[in-house]
């Protein structure tokens, strides 16, 4: 079967990787893709948001399926369309995935049906806001912009002055645009978080290996946050016991109440969890698979990725067994100097074979921001390269993921030295 991603970052590497893995795979497309994609992938250069272009490129591609990858189109309703030209798809519809791109229909859908998140209040009203943040003087406060912003809409305010003044950003400054006119307001937990990717059809709920994901730029979890640093997986913290509960009070009610609204979700739910002293409750959900925690979920994938994709269109996922490998699976990520804010593009990256990878094979390199220009790789982005392994224990998989870092090099490059220490109790 022929395949067009869309997308073009790590996350869609890896997708594209366990595609090409199957052998029910035919031609893989990917739009726009990167240096790395290319080698596994033909790219188009249609922008992920595009929704027309990418439309009318299915339309002369004329694939088996479409795998929509990102937030964005997803929330912009590009399933939908695709569907309306007889596309078969992977991914929610518009309805479905407002579970990412809306906050506080997320929190309502949570409130309404009992499914356990942090107490929250929604504002349209600044002044209203702050009045509420200094009736409750409760620090430190969590401020979400109710849409999409880049994964840097949550500001976690640490007194009165820092919560009044985010909240006059978003509702008065427009510092998020449409995504920051209605804010939510929400107590702040304490706990281990974790992140649980699952398959759903819209009725049943499979969820994959549990993964830890490190957001800071810098070592020790300082510095500003980033789109992931580096991940782990599966998860220590998140044991049989915990995934118990979540499949019983999160993941299950969550598709049911999502069915119940007329809103089935297909594709790939992300669920963002706190292990909180009071049981694990829902930080976020995403709908889509996230970004590293796709870079180490989906090499320990036993089941055939495309098996998995043709059972949720279908909506018999009850009926397949979805296997995992045992073992564990760490990426370390490797960036430009100077992300998540200003940083320099166009530096050649050496270390590498001519398809962008490791000549000794032992680590294999998501590409995430990278241009393949006269055969030499270049940095084309913030985070740049997931250098991912997998070995029987944590720790071998990050010696073997950090002795791959050491190979590679690029001017500027930037990575955090201790993804996994949290894991490990370091």
């Amino acid at each position: 079967m022929d395949i067009l991603v869309v997308g073009g970052g790590g996350r869609e590497h890896a997708v594209i990787k366990a595609l090409a893995a199957s052998p029910k795979t035919g031609r893989i497309y990917c739009a726009p893709g990167n240096g790395g994609i290319s080698k596994l992938a033909e790219c188009f250069p249609v922008k992920a948001t595009d929704v027309d272009g990418m439309v009318a490129l299915a339309e002369k591609l004329r694939p088996d399926y479409v795998f929509v990858t990102p937030d964005d189109p997803l929330v912009m309703g590009m399933v939908d369309r695709l569907n309306e030209k007889g596309f078969r798809t992977f991914g929610p519809r518009a309805n479905a995935a407002i579970l990412e791109g809306s906050k506080v229909f997320s929190k309502g859908l949570m409130k309404k049906y009992g499914i356990p998140t942090a107490a929250y209040e929604t504002f349209t009203d600044a002044d209203k806001a702050i009045a509420y943040i200094k009736s409750q003087n409760s620090y430190p406060a969590v401020i979400k912009c109710d849409g999409l912003a880049l994964g840097k809409g949550v500001i976690i305010a640490q007194n009165e002055q820092e919560a009044v003044e985010a909240v006059n950003s978003m509702l008065i400054g427009g510092k998020f645009g449409k995504s920051g006119s209605e804010i939510v307001i929400e107590e702040f937990m304490t706990g281990p978080e974790v992140t649980v990717l699952a398959f759903t059809d819209g009725k049943t709920v499979k969820p994959m290996v549990s993964s830890m994901d490190h957001k800071r730029a810098n070592d020790g979890d300082e510095g500003l946050n980033t789109g992931g640093m580096g991940t782990i997986a599966p998860n220590p913290l998140y044991t049989a016991k915990y995934a118990d509960e979540c499949m019983e009070k999160i993941f299950k009610p969550t598709i049911e109440a999502m069915q119940k609204e007329g809103r089935p979700f297909k594709g790939c739910l992300y669920f963002g969890l706190m292990l909180t002293p009071n049981g694990a409750k829902v930080v976020e959900y995403n709908c889509r698979f996230g970004d590293p925690e796709a870079q180490v979920v989906l090499p320990l994938l036993k089941t055939d990725l495309v098996e998995i994709i043709e059972a949720v269109w279908e909506e018999r996922l009850d009926k397949l067994d979805i296997e995992w490998y045992n073992g564990s699976c760490a990426c370390v990520v490797m960036a430009s100097g100077g992300y998540p804010q200003k940083y320099e593009t166009g530096k050649p990256i050496s270390g590498f074979d001519a398809d962008g990878q490791l000549a000794d094979g032992k680590a294999y390199v998501y590409h995430a921001g990278t241009k393949l220009e006269n055969g030499t790789f270049l940095t084309a982005g913030g985070r740049v390269l997931g250098v991912t392994a997998t070995a029987e224990t944590l720790q071998a998989a990050l010696d073997k993921a950090y002795e791959a870092v050491g190979e590679i090099s690029f001017e500027g490059v930037h990575f955090r030295k201790d993804i996994g220490h949290r894991a490990l109790g370091k």
